[in-house]
């Protein structure tokens, strides 16, 4: 097959018109999505074929390599991907079906002093956060989803908070791994994007945890718990601008969730939320009295499965109790911290990076070539059976399950290891829609960079000279929006924004940090995301509705920090930058 070197203004040799066209299938997706209200996997099959077309017709790209760009897309999305997701939602329904995870609620209400509102901010923003440093991808939405849902809040609004809540640790999700990515395809030092984006991302951290109380409580819920939304959003942010500033940058989501929790704990202990009962009543929440009294009269609470008082007999939370519902997130970091930190000895993380498996796309490989003729790198596919984060989570989950059942206090934990493997199939087949919405997402996003679509909308926007400061978050945005990982946009805009910065006389540190900090308030309007949230809650197929719920948070959040990213390329907020 002949060779294909992606341009960026086959339309009409102009880069403008080129970018337009180029938007026609982000603008399928969305119009599908929002305005003509398809489900996710209708509207993103639909957008991968116009960007098909816009491909083959359009930019020129041979119809064989068109497709076989959207199979490489595909493959990634469900491995490692879908992978992650599904072994995160597994490990969740690990704990549910032991009856431990009834016991971590209990945990988080103690801590949330039974206020659900404060409870649902703890879990979705400081859980939340630990999970995106540590697996990312989808997974911290899929869990905390499930986890507000079982606290018995509306699922709409459960789907809304958590889709926000997962903004701002998402820069230096996974370890960190959208920073890596955009170093090592620039040639930036990694500590040099890392320290712009601790001066940024933390501006939404301070905020996040307000707009949570609103979401879920309207303005009674603003006036009420304020001062300890406040309290964790801002212990957060200086953990997370200290952290990436002046320790490690890959464990800042780590440092700053447990610091925003631990904020928590102390401030809760001089402080109390006003209207809790109140606000029970507003959202439909019953306390745990309640809920004991519909279940044993046969009222088939949702929650009922695993309900009892906090304070009596046998239904006492323990001490053993509480660490083995909360065994199962420990065991995460452990396992996650050994993966991705630990070279004492033996270097783990080169050890598992050796095992990955490097697979140049067939056929596309060698005929995707750049301006030199060489071969994209990004056509060859890395096959992470071991080391993928969604591993990680198949093996931490069969270690809980084999300590679930050995700890099962006299039969009343009941799981066997058996039980675990068989609920992957059971969690594969409730996410088999939102899992299509991946394959075909990732699909999409692969065929409009292969072809030259993204690089041509990248290249218009660049030719806004120094404006181009406020506009850079806006191609993160985008990024991931189309692809549901900051990772991603990075890998499709970091080089762009370095040139740009070079041409227009802006940092170039400063334009692939606003990219990544970008992307992170794009993530919650991503039809991946969109998708999982509204697996994890029971509305599939109302995927629209949701968009809906959190688009305006995107794009409002998106401006604050354009405004802050063009204002730190001129002297009024310059002397932020190190």
């Amino acid at each position: 097959m002949d060779q294909f070197t992606p341009s960026t203004d086959p339309v009409l040799n102009s880069v403008m018109w080129s970018a337009i066209v180029a938007l026609l299938p982000l603008l399928t997706f969305f119009i599908l999505l929002a305005v003509v209200k398809t489900r996710a996997h209708v509207a993103g099959a639909f957008a991968l074929l116009a960007a098909l077309l816009v491909g083959i017709v359009a930019f020129q790209m041979p119809a064989g390599l068109a497709l076989l760009s959207a199979t490489q897309g595909g493959v990634f999305g469900a491995f490692p991907v879908l992978w992650i997701v599904i072994m995160a939602v597994w490990l969740y329904q690990v704990t549910v079906l032991s009856g431990r995870f009834e016991d971590l609620r209990r945990v988080f209400d103690v801590i949330g002093k039974g206020d659900v509102r404060l409870q649902a901010v703890l879990i979705a923003f400081c859980f939340g956060g630990l999970l995106e440093a540590l697996a990312g991808f989808g997974a911290p939405v899929a869990i905390t989803a499930t986890m507000l849902l079982a606290l018995g809040l509306p699922p709409l609004r459960a789907a809304a908070a958590v889709l926000v809540a997962n903004t701002a640790p998402v820069a230096f999700g996974a370890m960190a791994i959208p920073i890596t990515t955009a170093a090592g395809l620039t040639g930036l030092q990694a500590t040099d994007i890392a320290s712009i984006v601790g001066r940024q991302a933390p501006l939404l951290a301070t905020i996040v945890p307000l707009i949570l109380l609103f979401i879920l409580d309207g303005r009674k819920g603003l006036k009420d718990c304020w001062p300890a939304a406040l309290v964790v959003g801002f212990s957060f942010a200086v953990a997370q601008f200290l952290c990436s500033n002046y320790f490690s940058y890959e464990l800042t989501d780590i440092v700053a969730s447990l610091a925003g929790l631990g904020a928590a704990v102390l401030f809760f202990r001089v402080w109390t939320p006003k209207g809790s009962i109140a606000a029970r009543e507003r959202l439909g929440v019953l306390s745990e009295a309640a809920e004991k009294a519909s279940a044993t009269a046969g009222g088939g609470s949702h929650r009922a499965s695993a309900v009892a008082t906090a304070d009596t007999g046998d239904d006492r939370l323990t001490p053993m109790r509480t660490w083995l519902a909360l065994f199962p997130y420990f065991l995460v970091i452990v396992v996650f911290g050994i993966a991705k930190l630990w070279k004492l000895g033996v270097n783990v993380p080169a050890f598992l990076a050796s095992t990955d498996i490097k697979i140049p796309w067939p056929i596309l490989h060698d005929a995707l070539v750049n301006a030199e003729g060489k071969p994209v790198s990004s056509t060859i596919y890395s096959f992470q059976w071991l080391s993928t984060p969604g591993t990680l989570l198949l093996l931490t989950g069969l270690i809980v399950a084999a300590v679930y059942s050995k700890y099962n206090d006299g039969g009343r934990y009941r799981i066997t290891i058996g039980d675990a493997v068989k609920e992957i199939w059971n969690t594969i087949y409730r996410m088999r829609w939102a899992g299509l919405t991946i394959i075909t997402v990732l699909a999409l996003a692969y065929v409009m960079n292969f072809s030259g679509q993204t690089i041509s909308i990248g290249t218009w926007l660049a030719g806004t000279g120094t404006f181009f400061a406020f506009l850079s978050p806006v191609l993160g945005w985008i990024g991931t929006a189309v692809t549901g990982s900051d990772t991603s946009a990075n890998a499709l805009f970091a080089k762009l924004q370095q040139t740009a910065g070079l041409k227009a006389g802006i940092d170039p540190a400063l334009l692939v940090a606003g990219n990544t900090s970008g992307g992170v308030v794009g993530k919650l309007i991503s039809p991946q995301n969109l998708a999982i949230a509204a697996s994890a809650v029971n509305l599939e197929g109302k995927e629209s509705v949701i968009l809906r719920k959190v688009v305006g948070w995107s794009v409002a959040l998106l401006l604050v920090l354009c405004t802050l990213s063009y204002l730190q390329s001129t002297p009024i907020l310059g002397w932020m930058l190190p």
